[in-house]
Formats: structure tokens, sequence, C-alpha cells
């Protein structure tokens, strides 16, 4: 079989799922042959006119026309906001399945604010591109949560939906205990103190604001704690938050590391911290877990499906819940050697070459319909 890949413009997390995928696929089925397509790259953060209307015409005409040249028996479209690609295929009768790992645009209507220089064009492309799933052969939800935003929101009808949870590589592992006292060296982490990581952007459903809110109670508490931000940084309001209830001493921004790095930052924290008010599924949980850091997170979307027994879920939007999260965790060294225990076996049931298989049969189910028409 051949199996062409339509991958997104250069995203961290969606670099993640099709090498991921790719992977998962070629270990499930060695002898197919699985075409990798990638859009050309273009600079997010450039503020060019010119630059703009490049990168709409690379992803709205350019590469949908290049995935439709392509010859293949089926295309796998990695994300929903590319599925608009479905109505370039469509044309040719060609075989589509469409990855959607959320619909958080429809809960959060001012989720592009800040990330994209206009936002009502942004918002209207990815409605546009959205809908494109209504007329793929089959959907891949990350998880169950999103596949009843799926159903509800796009009216799609169950059974055309199959959940495929997301995966963590065997790069993400627990190192020695040596290892992790030069990390934290590394990372200038207090060695009397715990420390609590979140990872990932800053959109308001990531909840920083409430994390925060939690540290200002454990300090005031004289817990001794240390928090570990990477990924984007903190926003104005929040600096200025920091700043008046004097937790500058208490929390680093690291920047965005590689993946090696970030590794090496799971392994040096104590505590991964991830309330998120909604996700589809959460795969800092599982980086987390795997590098045995339990992990804080919410109660809330698809969380408990990655986090199952293995984490400790709170109300996000209960500050004060999180810090006695924190702390109860930090209290007792046998509950958190269990959190331990149970993280490293929860993440070993999300790999990609389970995820690979998962696919590889729904690609052969959806030829197979396609043969009987």
């Amino acid at each position: 079989m051949r199996v062409v890949i339509a991958r997104t413009m250069q995203e961290f997390s969606m670099n993640v799922y099709a090498d991921g995928i790719i992977s998962g696929l070629r270990s499930a089925r060695p002898n197919w042959e699985i075409i990798n397509l990638v859009p050309r790259h273009f600079d997010r953060r450039s503020h060019s006119l010119s630059l703009r209307v490049q990168k709409y015409y690379e992803r709205f005409w350019a590469f949908p026309r290049l995935v439709k040249q392509q010859k293949a028996d089926i295309f796998h479209i990695i994300d929903p906001s590319e599925a608009h690609i479905v109505y370039w295929l469509n044309k040719k009768s060609q075989p589509t399945v469409v990855t959607c790992h959320d619909l958080v645009n429809f809960y959060y209507k001012n989720n592009l604010e800040g990330s994209v220089q206009l936002p009502f064009v942004s918002k209207a492309a990815w409605l546009h591109a959205v809908k494109g799933m209504r007329h793929a052969n089959h959907i891949v939800s990350v998880s169950s949560t999103t596949a009843k935003d799926t159903t509800e929101l796009l009216d799609i009808l169950p059974q055309k939906i199959s959940v495929t949870p997301n995966a963590v590589d065997s790069t993400f592992q627990q190192l020695s205990k040596s290892e992790i006292t030069l990390l934290r060296q590394k990372y200038n982490i207090p060695a009397n103190k715990t420390c609590l990581l979140n990872v990932g952007s800053n959109h308001p459903r990531k909840n920083i604001d409430k994390i925060l809110q939690a540290v200002s109670h454990l300090v005031e508490k004289n817990v001794p704690i240390h928090f570990l931000k990477c990924g984007s940084d903190f926003t104005d309001e929040q600096k200025k938050y920091i700043q008046e209830f004097g937790l500058a001493n208490t929390i680093s921004y690291i920047g965005k590391p590689e993946k090696e790095s970030l590794v090496e930052i799971y392994n040096a924290a104590d505590i991964l911290i991830a309330p998120s008010l909604h996700e589809g599924f959460g795969i800092t949980i599982l980086e987390a877990m795997a590098c045995g850091t339990p992990v804080i997170s919410s109660n809330t979307s698809a969380l408990p499906e990655v986090a199952g027994n293995a984490g400790v879920l709170v109300n996000p939007q209960d500050s004060q819940a999180i810090a006695d999260a924190v702390c109860q965790i930090q209290a007792n060294p046998n509950y958190y050697q269990e959190l331990v225990e149970k993280g490293i076996e929860r993440a070993k049931l999300f790999t990609w070459e389970k995820t690979g298989q998962q696919l590889a049969e729904i690609y052969e189910d959806v030829l197979s319909k396609q043969n009987i028409k």
C-alpha cells in the first residue's frame, strides 16, 4: 500500500505526531510505502504582509495541489486545520483520513488572539478547514472527548470516528539519581526545593494564571518549591503578578527546549503541573510519566483519559486545590513513589507502534469499503 502523510507547516507538537505515526506505521506495515509530504516553512514571527500572503498561498493552494498530484491508495491529513485538503482530494475521489486533535477554537473564541496577525482571517480559514472533515472517509480522534466534540460540533456520525490515542516514544525515560542531581544543578534548581514544572504554550486554556496563584499559596505557607516554566513565556500581566507577589526568586522561565533537553527537564522536576481547562489529549502528561515525574492535572476534558489512576486530578479552577495536591505529594514519600511507578506503567500503554497498528487497520477498512462501492 502507498500512503501519503500530509503534514502541517512546522509546529513542534504536530512534528511529534507526524514522526510518531510514521514510525508506528513502518513498524506495523514494513512493506508499505509511506510518502511524507511537508509544506514550505514560513517564519510565523514575521509581520511582513508579503510573507503572510505567501504563507496562505502555500497552505491553501500550493501544498494542497502538491498533495492532490500524488498517486496513493490513501491520504492521511494529520491535523483538522489542514482538512481543507479533503476538498481537493474529493475531486479525484481519493480515500482520505483526517486526525482531529481538538476543536478548542469552538470553545475559546479568542484562542488565536496573539498567535496570528489577522485573527479574523485565521478563524474563517480554520472553520473552512475543519468543516472539510465532514467529507473525509474517516476521522481519527486522539481521545474519546475529542471524538464526542467532533460528533456534536461538526455533526459527523460516530461510526466515522475511531479513537486512536497519541503516544510517547522511548526517548522519554527515567534517568538515574546521579544524572538527575547533575541536571538539577544544570537548571539551577535548589536541592532543598520541590520543583514544579509546566510545559507548553500560554493560551488562556492552559490556565497558567491558576498555577501562579497556587505557587503564591505555597509560598505564603513557606512550602519549599521552585516553579519552572518551559515553552511559551509568561504574559506581561503574569510577569506583573510574579513581581507584585514576590515570586521572582521562586520562578524560572527556561525557553523552548529541544526534545533531548525536554527529557532532562522532566527528570529534573519533581512534579508536572498541567491543570488545563481544555485539552484534546495532553501529551505532556505522558511524557512526564514516562520520565518518572508525578503529574497534577485537571479532572476535565480528555486529561482523565490520559492520566487514568496514575495522576492527581483536581478542579482546574481551584488554585488552592492545586496547591493542596502539591503539599499532599510532597509530604508523603510513599505516595510520591507510588505515583512514579503508576505513571511509568501508564505511559507504557501508549506507544507509536500500537497507534501505527490501529491506523493501518483503519486504512485497510476504509479501502475495503471503498472497493465495495
